[in-house]
């Protein structure tokens, strides 16, 4: 017990600590009236959005939402998932902010993983959440009940504890076994990821964000957040809508311009067709590697700016390898990557020791943009952390420069359009046919999503067709996981190791 003398320390300690929601209101304070949400049909000043926040923090707690519990949140882009995140951050709360786009009984995995406390949902999606077991949790459709709840609300009054190493959201990621694992992302995370973001691609004030990726992404969650701890406004779009991204574009000072493979062409093609230019972006695109080389030049040129060779994770934000910016209009030669701001990265072998350059290794990660483990997952997180580092599970080599050369996925995964599949996930689908004696799901390249995945299936059972496998992943698989060819082919054709493990690159070259 410290004396009374030395209480000062205390106050020394919390000097020394912020969250998302006290870096918002600074800039509620610095300048209320500058906009902080733009959707297609309002704006919504940071004045008027803070009283919102403040009005729906109270509402929640009245809820029996405290720090550390969860809201499940299933729902397209809207200001209302803005104003709820940024409502948790103020009460310490966590949402987890679920894959619309996942099979009922991988969204029940989801929810029952977290164990929310309530569960919200906007009227697309309120079906699918009461079809759901929702275990006697309360639903809460934005349409319905939303805005009642925040009008007879009176704003929240002492604000709680909150400390930056408490989570803030939990985004999903397929893992290896077939089912999604929660990764808890903290305040220290967001905020440091939002550092990246300023320092790697001088991203300032005036830069707003374009939000029309899935909220439940890394992609869009990290940015919004960010975009509302510096002052710049959001533009809220529900979903891909290429003619309205380049309205904003057109109008708009942004900071990063985030396309993914499977939206650059549509956007090319408008801004070929058009002679529509953008405003003023300092970075646009994503994950090189998956984008063929002539679309990063054509993309960079008609945007007037560099093309972010990025490769991060949701564990990671846009760290570890994301600070190299590709010259606007030049097709590039190579795909070497910069290491982001605020990380370390190491590049290990299986037991954990660093190799030389030129050798492929695992990249580790230490640094603030670090999430805070999978939910309820102690032996991945045991596995993941060891030693202190996060192991991504990605191979890449050293250059001398420094720089680094994606080689490969260690866990092998398909990312296809900005989503990410494990194979195992699909396999598992395919497997529980009786018909399917074996089965394995490679990927493909494909000019507009990056990657797809594609199936080959050997039968025990010659009545099963290319129709039966579809309509069995329909019901069980979201629909960018389906696989996008099916080949037939003879249980001994399938190459195997000497404990009879399909050998998958063997059967990915079969596609070459």
């Amino acid at each position: 017990m410290q004396s009374t003398n030395e209480s000062w320390r205390d106050d020394v300690a919390a000097a020394g600590k912020l969250t998302v929601h006290g870096l918002f209101r600074a800039c509620v304070r610095r300048d209320p009236e500058a906009v902080a949400l733009n959707t297609a049909t309002a704006t919504v000043t940071y004045r008027e959005l803070d009283q919102r926040v403040l009005r729906l923090a109270a509402a929640l707690a009245g809820l029996g939402i405290a720090r550390g519990e969860r809201v499940a949140l299933i729902s397209e882009n809207r200001q209302e998932y803005a104003e709820i995140e940024l409502a948790a951050a103020c009460l310490g709360a966590i949402v987890a902010c679920q894959n619309w786009r996942l099979a009922l009984s991988e969204l029940q995995h989801c929810i029952d993983l977290v164990e929310p406390r309530l569960v919200i949902a906007s009227q697309r999606y309120a079906a699918t959440a009461r079809g759901l077991e929702l275990r006697g949790r309360k639903l809460l459709v934005l349409e319905e009940d939303y805005d009642r709840l925040v009008a007879d609300t009176p704003p929240l009054g002492e604000l709680p504890h909150v400390d930056p190493e408490d989570g803030l959201v939990i985004l999903y990621t397929s893992g290896t076994t077939g089912l999604p694992k929660g990764a808890l992302i903290s305040h220290r995370a967001e905020m440091a990821r939002n550092m990246v973001l300023r320092v790697d691609m001088h991203a300032c004030e005036s830069d707003g964000f374009v939000a029309w990726a899935p909220m439940f992404h890394m992609g869009s969650t990290d940015q919004v957040l960010g975009a509302l701890m510096s002052g710049a406004t959001v533009h809220i779009v529900d979903g891909f809508d290429a003619e309205r991204i380049v309205d904003l574009m057109e109008a708009n000072e942004l900071g990063w311009m985030l396309l993914m493979p499977g939206s650059i062409e549509p956007v090319v093609e408008i801004l070929q067709k058009t002679g529509r230019r953008p405003k003023s972006i300092r970075a646009v695109g994503a994950m090189a590697d998956l984008v063929p080389n002539h679309l990063i030049a054509d993309l960079s040129r008609l945007a007037g700016a560099p093309y972010l060779n990025s490769f991060g994770s949701t564990e990671t934000g846009l760290a570890p390898a994301s600070s190299c910016l590709l010259r606007p209009g030049v097709v590039p030669e190579k795909l070497s990557k910069r290491k982001s701001s605020f990380c370390d990265v190491r590049l290990v072998d299986p037991n954990g020791d660093e190799v030389p350059d030129g050798e492929p290794g695992e990249a580790s990660v230490r640094g603030p943009t670090v999430f805070s483990g999978y939910w309820n997952a102690p032996e991945t997180n045991a596995r993941d952390f060891k030693g202190g580092w996060f192991r991504m599970g990605d191979l890449f080599r050293r250059n001398p420069d420094g720089s680094f050369d994606f080689v490969d996925r260690a866990k092998y995964m398909i990312k296809s359009g900005g989503e990410n599949i494990y194979p195992a996930e699909v396999e598992r689908v395919l497997l529980s046919d009786p018909r399917v004696s074996d089965a394995i799901v490679v990927r493909q390249k494909d000019d507009r999503w990056g990657e797809v995945p594609v199936a080959f299936i050997s039968r025990s059972d010659d009545s099963l067709s290319e129709g039966d496998v579809e309509a069995l992943c329909r019901r069980e698989l979201a629909g960018y996981k389906r696989p996008k060819a099916v080949h037939f082919i003879g249980f001994d054709d399938f190459p195997r190791s000497t404990t009879g493990k399909i050998l998958r690159h063997e059967m990915e070259a079969k596609l070459k």
